[in-house]
């Protein structure tokens, strides 16, 4: 494994682990382990979770090759020292670990219960129509691996870590981000589901918090210093 390679695999792989635990798809996976098989829930988390790194890495490395490599590495230090500052504030805040789970439990459980309800207002033909579909799609996917999937998949759609995933892309070797970025959502997202709802409430977000706003903030230190040489 070339240095770059190297270099972009830890930096990946120690932020994605400080900005997903805590998370609010941490969070989801670890409820939504409780309620239905692991393994369905874990592969569709997983699933959704790598396509997603693999996408903001592709974004990344496309980025230098529109816009000048020079204006790229600015605005990735911009955005470790954004995301620093941001992750700082949050834990000045305070722990707000209980509410953010409360948060997803709520969603998820609002989730079902429109899920129920429109199952029931559904007539007798659309209902046979339905279990028909479902029949043909239970063939290739589960439900229970779809619903994971989707629910990480757009809840990591914008969020911190995918934008900071892309600059880091843009800044250091993609194959690199790739591999620490999957390896890292692979090692939250796996404790959130053997772990459940009692993992996540030990968690501290505040300290959580503070450890990934020092980390970006030596991001934006080093890729700073990089552009001054």
């Amino acid at each position: 494994m070339s240095f770059s390679v190297l270099q972009g695999f830890t930096k990946s792989l120690a932020m994605t682990v400080l900005s997903e635990i805590g998370d609010k798809t941490f969070f989801a996976a670890a409820i939504l382990a409780m309620r239905y098989p692991r393994r369905l829930v874990l592969a569709g988390c997983l699933s959704a979770l790598a396509v997603m790194t693999i996408i903001s890495a592709v974004l990344g490395w496309a980025a230098p090759n529109l816009i000048s490599r020079k204006y790229t590495h600015h605005i990735t230090t911009v955005l470790f020292f954004g995301f620093g500052l941001w992750s700082l504030w949050d834990a000045y805040k305070g722990d707000g670990g209980d509410d953010e789970l409360g948060e997803v439990e709520a969603e998820l459980d609002a989730d079902l219960i429109k899920n129920k309800e429109t199952g029931k207002n559904d007539g007798k033909d659309d209902e046979n129509l339905k279990k028909q579909n479902r029949a043909f799609l239970t063939q290739i996917f589960s439900p229970i691996f779809l619903k994971a999937f989707s629910i990480n998949f757009f809840g990591e759609w914008g969020d911190k870590s995918q934008l900071a995933t892309i600059g880091l892309a843009a800044d250091e070797n993609p194959f690199g981000v790739v591999l620490g970025g999957i390896l890292g959502q692979a090692l939250c997202t796996t404790a959130a589901v053997i772990g459940g709802k009692s993992l996540a409430k030990q968690i501290s977000e505040r300290f959580v918090a503070l450890s990934a706003g020092v980390l970006f903030i030596v991001f934006g230190i080093q890729s700073f210093l990089s552009s001054v040489e």
